[in-house]
């Protein structure tokens, strides 16, 4: 009897605490993720903000990610420990409830090698969830509230470029150089190479390349590689291909590259269109034309010889102009002397 007074008398008190204490467990319906970016560049930060609601005293929130896409780099609202592919935030409150919060975040960095599209996601969930005064406790977060997320480069244009060099003749093979590119090329699974041409009526076109097995592609007629397409993308994306062009006729034509999406009903990722003048023979050089005047009257720096030749003979006759100068003179002098020889004799 007093065995079952003492159990009763237990069980009575239990209750009593139970329930009349202020501390009690409840949803924390309230509770909201936030990130401030849903597409994330390589090297670009995602900030994930918790937004509770109401004021915590405590908390203790798990945020996991994927360390192949992402890098921790900060945490605000707790004490933060990294394990790699999660940040475990631990707070509470030990100013006695003065000093509650709303809110925490976690920050993260993209990686900066990423050179592809990445959908990824973050994942929290929560535990030791209590209000300021720590009078009402939460429920865990067992099932994750998840935010997903999307980071990939900002990819560029692929360019297409035809090119030759000289004239095109009909039926004569040309030398070309195909090439498309990219610095940064989006990624498709399926992409394929075709050409398309517009010619003189009657007349065709041919653009043949080899591939590694020396086989010989049209580009018109069946377009380049594997029929169901192949991998493209990345940094630095670039193919060249060396072909050879052959058009039946003279006249104009035009012809269109494009890079498709087989995957997508191949939808055009690129395309360019390239215009050729055919000529029936090759174009003779005309020679520069001469004029009488041109063959007949040599420049003076054509004929340095002669100039000096004429500047010689006139240096030559100066020296006759004056000895002929002194032949009166000297008749003169030789009249006077005579004529005063003969007069001193007559005085005599």
């Amino acid at each position: 009897m007093k065995k079952i007074v003492t159990i009763f008398t237990i069980l009575l008190m239990f209750s009593f605490v139970l329930f009349t204490g202020n501390v009690y467990a409840d949803s924390l319906d309230t509770i909201d993720v936030e990130v401030n970016k849903t597409t994330i560049r390589p090297g670009e930060e995602v900030t994930v903000t918790i937004i509770f609601g109401q004021e915590l005293g405590s908390y203790t929130f798990d945020v996991a990610y994927d360390n192949d896409i992402f890098e921790y780099v900060s945490a605000e609202g707790g004490t933060a420990n990294d394990t790699s592919d999660k940040v475990r935030v631990v707070f509470h409150d030990s100013s006695g409830g003065t000093s509650p919060r709303s809110n925490m975040s976690v920050t993260f960095k993209a990686k900066e090698d990423i050179t592809t599209s990445n959908p990824t996601e973050f994942m929290i969930t929560g535990e030791g969830l209590a209000n300021s005064d720590a009078s009402v406790n939460y429920d865990d977060i067992v099932d994750a509230i998840v935010k997903n997320v999307t980071v990939e480069p900002k990819y560029i244009d692929y360019t297409i470029k035809l090119e030759y060099t000289g004239e095109i003749i009909k039926q004569e093979a040309k030398e070309m150089t195909l090439s498309y590119s990219s610095p940064m090329g989006k990624y498709y699974e399926k992409a394929r190479l075709i050409a398309e041409a517009t010619t003189p009526d009657g007349a065709s076109v041919q653009l043949i390349g080899k591939d590694q097995s020396s086989a010989d592609h049209d580009l018109i007629q069946s377009g380049w590689g594997d029929s169901q397409g192949y991998k493209i993308g990345g940094k630095d994306v670039s193919q060249v291909l060396n072909l050879q062009a052959i058009f039946s006729e003279a006249g104009d034509y035009t012809i269109t590259l494009k890079l498709i999406d087989r995957e997508n009903s191949d939808q055009t990722i690129a395309e360019e269109t390239f215009s050729f003048k055919v000529n029936e023979t090759a174009t003779v050089p005309s020679e520069p034309e001469t004029t009488p005047e041109d063959e007949q009257i040599p420049s003076e720096e054509e004929n340095p010889v002669e100039d000096e030749e004429v500047i010689e003979e006139e240096i030559a006759e100066l020296p006759q102009t004056g000895i002929n100068m002194y032949i009166p003179f000297i008749i003169v002098l030789s009249a006077l002397i005579c004529s005063c020889v003969y007069y001193n004799k007559r005085k005599k």
